[in-house]
């Protein structure tokens, strides 16, 4: 007779939750695991391409579960996204960058300063965020990276410049698409890739060797 807790008792119990039929939110779960491995460069395009196809058809839990044996997990303890983040810049300059947790909704009012948000390491735990910008007289900045898509389609733009710069190279699955909306007046709206530092600069364009004096 096996006592209770014995290995071979637990590992009828791991295969039995294994078997369980997964549902929406184990799913979601799954999928939010893999766009943040993604964005940290821990899987390639086409493992994230591979791994959500299969998250979104798994059946059971063992299925999604195969899927993320070989990634961090997630703490229990991690911070959920806000609902809504506000940043009020009057003729100052406000940045967010680093490791700094997306929302799902933002509103930005900039008048006589600047505002830049990077997301170039920030945690991205959800696909979308969308952007209500109230930019006068000001600059709002928006560094992207492989995977992060701006649409300013529902920006109303008065005696004002307005560009969105994708990535160059080759596609990369979508892992966050950023919705902006508001206007912009007599003031800069603009979504790049990261500027090239000098150093960088210097590598990409190497500077020819000086003759030799004779």
């Amino acid at each position: 007779m096996t006592d209770e807790g014995s290995p071979p008792q637990r590992g009828a119990e791991l295969a039995s939750q294994a078997g369980l039929r997964a549902s929406h939110g184990d799913r979601d779960r799954v999928v939010e695991l893999l766009r943040v491995a993604a964005g940290d460069g821990r899987l390639t395009a086409e493992e994230l391409d591979e791994r959500l196809e299969a998250a979104l058809t798994a059946r059971t839990s063992g299925e999604l579960a195969a899927l993320t044996t070989d990634l961090p997990a997630v703490p229990d303890s991690a911070p959920e996204p806000k609902d809504l983040a506000r940043i009020d810049c009057r003729g100052s300059s406000v940045t967010r960058d680093g490791r700094w947790l997306v929302p799902l909704r933002m509103e930005v009012r900039v008048t006589g300063g600047s505002v830049t948000l990077d997301f170039t390491e920030a945690v991205i735990l959800q696909p979308s965020l969308l952007i209500d910008a109230d930019v006068s007289a000001s600059r709002l900045t928006l560094v992207t990276k492989p995977g992060v898509v701006v649409d300013t389609e529902e920006v109303a733009a008065e005696g004002s410049y307005v560009k969105v710069r994708a990535h160059g190279g080759p596609e990369v699955p979508v892992i966050l698409r950023i919705q902006v909306s508001g206007k912009v007046s007599g003031g800069h709206l603009t979504a790049r890739p990261p500027g090239r530092t000098f150093w960088r600069w210097l590598r990409r364009h190497p500077q020819p060797h000086a003759p030799a004096s004779l």
